[in-house]
């Protein structure tokens, strides 16, 4: 069994804001399905883990520690039975495909919400999310955390100016507004960037500025007083959604 050091411990607690991360280029990822499902993806730097699960994932090469010590070092009320360190990877700006969905997330705050739009677009097919630079870290636990494993499989791309890149990527470009037109009625393509914009504020008017067509969820009956808006991740699978419906064979 290791006892971890307290300059280890403060390395690990420090992945929990966006200086730790960047300083050290490292990540967290927790729990059993969290790290088993990252685990072939990313270079991990160390994965430490309770004795009875080490002990049940031979496979895993996992330093084993104390219960307190693994409090020490989660950021989760109820401390997992397994924690993985990885190095964060270079990803590489790629250009969008023209055969392809893309999101676009503008100023998106919530670390939940982003991990759950990283999860529905790993459902939805889309593996490739564009972000403002001022989008929450994709590597934030609270994201990864929310992700469940998603974060394996759709890369984050971040952008200095979102709305220069919508306008020069050669593909569609779909905007949520409350002022767009009926997504159900609307005829869509199966190769778009679709826009999702922030909780409180929705979308920039730089970015909006690029948009070539916005859509609008309308609320169930029509003209009935309801909630003002749309949770943006609650929102992002309706419209994910719709687009595959409209353009898929199932």
């Amino acid at each position: 069994m290791v006892t971890l050091t307290n300059a280890r411990k403060k390395l690990l607690k420090s992945l929990d804001t966006p200086k730790g991360r960047r300083q050290s280029g490292l990540f967290m990822a927790q729990g059993a399905k969290c790290v088993l499902d990252t685990l072939p993806h990313f270079k991990a730097e160390a994965i430490y883990a309770l004795e009875d699960w080490a002990c049940a994932h031979p496979e895993v090469k996992a330093e084993i520690v104390n219960r307190s010590d693994m409090k020490d070092i989660s950021t989760l009320v109820t401390a997992p039975d397994v924690v993985a360190v990885y190095s964060i990877p270079n990803l590489e700006m790629q250009a969008p495909e023209p055969t392809q969905l893309y999101l676009a997330l503008d100023r998106v705050q919530d670390p939940g919400n982003l991990g759950t739009i990283i999860r529905v677009a790993d459902w939805m097919g889309v593996r490739t999310i564009y972000a403002s630079a001022d989008t929450v870290d994709v590597w934030s636990p609270k994201v990864v955390q929310a992700t469940m494993g998603a974060i394996a499989r759709v890369r984050v791309c971040y952008l200095d100016d979102l709305a220069s890149f919508l306008k020069k990527s050669g593909l569609p470009v779909y905007a949520t507004s409350l002022d767009g037109d009926n997504i159900y009625t609307s005829p869509l393509p199966s190769s778009a960037i679709i826009v999702m914009g922030n909780e409180g504020s929705g979308i920039s008017p730089e970015t909006s500025a690029a948009a070539t067509c916005e859509l609008y969820i309308p609320s169930y009956p029509p003209g009935e007083p309801t909630s003002e808006s749309l949770n943006v991740a609650i929102a992002t699978a309706i419209t994910l959604s719709e687009f595959r419906r409209q353009t898929c064979k199932f």
